[in-house]
């Protein structure tokens, strides 16, 4: 059996519930393999970064190199990017790779407010990255970042989704969660809109939801799901991460990785 190759290029964790870790723990979840390109290594926990130390873009050029000319990838998510250097590099790498697959996690500050891409890099992101993505994954405050759009109601986050696929994604998930009620995800290909709904869980321990949807909707694309398919699948996997969270650490704890799996093994 082979194994569905999933490649993250992001930001490390130390605290582990999101970036590499997050993408390596939903990778393996969901039956890919996973692998890694670091861009930068983050002191990182529950309650904020403390710091931020970013890799040079050749050696973030040369990891990704390294992965595909013997492994090669069924599907590449993107996370922290850190600055247009490196955003330039990946772009590059993902136009002479041709990868199948290229999932963009707009990371732009993390669950505790601190900034994880450098102002000046936004452009960057819109013009080189999203017109290679198969699907951009932004939540309600990157949506306005990315739109300068207000967002606080279902109508306005199509509105959104049509602005940002305008950008050039094939697929756009405007991701739901900071709305109140039920938390309702709208996809978006250009022509119809689907809609993935779960109920609202009520929990603080929400660090890592953006990077784990964003990798589970990666590995169901490796794995040859559709666009609504992995999406799909996504959204189930996260709601029973969040509902499974362990309630680790003093502030936005991480979601359960591998909840599913446990409980799927729990009787044998």
């Amino acid at each position: 059996m082979t194994l569905p190759r999933c490649l993250t290029i992001a930001g490390s964790d130390s605290g582990g519930g999101a970036g590499i870790q997050a993408d390596l723990k939903t990778f393996s979840a969901l039956g890919g393999y996973g692998m890694s390109v670091l861009t930068a290594i983050t002191a990182q926990n529950t309650v904020g970064v403390q710091a931020v130390f970013e890799l040079p873009a050749t050696l973030v050029a040369q990891q990704i190199d390294s992965v595909v000319t013997d492994i090669g990838v069924d599907a590449v998510k993107t996370g922290m990017l850190a600055n247009a250097e490196i955003i330039a590099v990946v772009a590059e790498k993902a136009r002479l790779y041709r990868w199948p697959h290229l999932v963009v996690d707009p990371v732009m500050v993390a669950k505790s407010g601190d900034p994880l891409l450098r102002s000046d890099a936004r452009a960057a992101l819109i013009s080189l990255l999203f017109p290679l993505a198969t699907v951009v994954t932004p939540n309600l405050p990157e949506a306005r970042a990315l739109t300068g759009l207000e967002i606080t109601t279902i109508g306005e986050m199509e509105q959104a989704a049509r602005a940002i696929h305008a950008m050039g994604p094939r697929w756009i998930v405007v991701k739901g969660g900071h709305l109140e009620g039920d938390s309702v995800d709208v996809l978006f290909d250009g022509e119809r809109f689907s809609y993935f709904s779960s109920p609202r869980i009520e929990t603080r321990h929400t660090h890592g939801t953006g990077c784990t949807f964003a990798s589970a909707i990666a590995v169901g694309l490796a794995r040859g799901l559709s666009v609504p398919e992995a999406v799909q699948q996504a959204k189930e996997y996260i709601t029973t991460a969040l509902r499974h969270a362990p309630g680790l650490g003093q502030g936005h704890g991480p979601v359960h990785h591998f909840a599913s799996w446990y409980q799927a093994h729990s009787n044998q």
